[in-house]
């Protein structure tokens, strides 16, 4: 699959070993997915573009290199989203944060959009959509489909685990977005869900059912 990047660094298989573990409990969970996202963040903004400054040690003066935060925005999928970006803010606290509001529908598994609300200037920024899972692919699809409608140009989308079927429809309907993932898995079962998974990721998130 040429869109799709799958980091197997040893850190982010382990703790991707006990997101997975069905008894890992609500609070664990969300601090794995928080420390998960910094980790693939590493791979997705490897390329980030730095800029000189000036800057004063106890010694002397130099030139050091530094990111522009305000140049990326972070866009979660509501709800399970939110937690990945507040991973990532902790490595970029200066990036700025849309919100993407989409819900599966439970039936026809069809993608229903319920509330955007973006930062300006998306054609100057690099925008990262975020969701743990990367499923039928139709949530993932349909956001970068806003993004660029509001004049994104620079997408990728990360996620903790990816099933091939929702690699396809996104590659099918974007194949200018790379996907980060930390697997991808082995297929979709007749609920939408990805197997063997880990569950239902907001669910398990806010310990909801």
């Amino acid at each position: 699959m040429k869109n799709v990047l799958e980091i197997n660094h040893p850190l982010i298989q382990h703790k991707l070993a006990l997101l997975r573990d069905k008894h890992t409990e609500p609070k664990e969970f969300r601090e794995l997915v928080e420390e998960l996202s910094m980790l693939l963040a590493y791979e997705v903004f490897r390329n980030l573009p730095s800029m000189e400054v000036e800057v004063e040690t106890p010694l002397a003066r130099t030139t050091v290199r530094m990111v522009n935060g305000k140049k990326i925005a972070l866009f979660p999928i509501l709800r399970a989203g939110l937690v990945m970006a507040n991973g990532i803010l902790r490595l970029i606290p200066n990036a700025l944060v849309g919100h993407l509001g989409i819900y599966r529908d439970s039936e026809t598994l069809s993608p229903v959009p319920y509330y955007y609300k973006l930062p300006e200037h998306l054609d100057e920024k690099e925008s990262i959509v975020l969701d743990p899972m990367l499923a039928t692919g139709g949530s993932a699809t349909y956001a970068v489909k806003v993004l660029k409608e509001q004049g994104a140009r620079n997408i990728k989308f990360v996620c903790i685990i990816a099933a091939p079927e929702g690699v396809n429809t996104l590659f099918q309907a974007h194949p200018d977005v790379l996907v980060y993932t930390a697997s991808v898995d082995q297929y979709l079962n007749s609920h939408g869900y990805i197997v063997p998974g880990l569950g239902d990721a907001g669910d398990r998130l806010f310990g909801t059912k």
